[in-house]
């Protein structure tokens, strides 16, 4: 099963533990072969709205810029409680904030 993992933004600063943290995560996810993909994102982007012929094209993909997902890991892991588990312990290693956790269908 995949699961896409997503961190929502917020104030916090990251300093050096927290690099070597993640860092040591990522490494051990990496090696054990769950993760299949992760990365930052920018807070700003595109958001497009399309409503029969016509596509709008808007700055920014959402309203407030703490709604906006920072990260996001792309994980393969045998059980829907293996992904919550891995995102516990992310959330333990960045503190405090918001993650979402969904199924990739296909």
């Amino acid at each position: 099963m995949r699961f896409l993992m997503m961190s929502m933004a917020n104030d916090s600063q990251p300093d050096e533990k927290l690099f070597a943290e993640m860092a040591a995560f990522i490494d051990e996810m990496t090696a054990s072969g769950v993760l299949l993909a992760t990365g930052g994102l920018e807070p700003s982007g595109v958001r497009m709205t399309s409503v029969g012929d016509e596509i709008t094209v808007t700055d920014g993909p959402f309203a407030e810029s703490k709604e906006s997902v920072a990260g996001f890991a792309l994980v393969e892991v045998r059980t829907k409680e293996e992904a919550i588990e891995m995102c516990r312990r992310f959330r333990k290693i960045v503190g405090d904030g918001v993650s979402v956790i969904q199924q990739v269908f296909a």
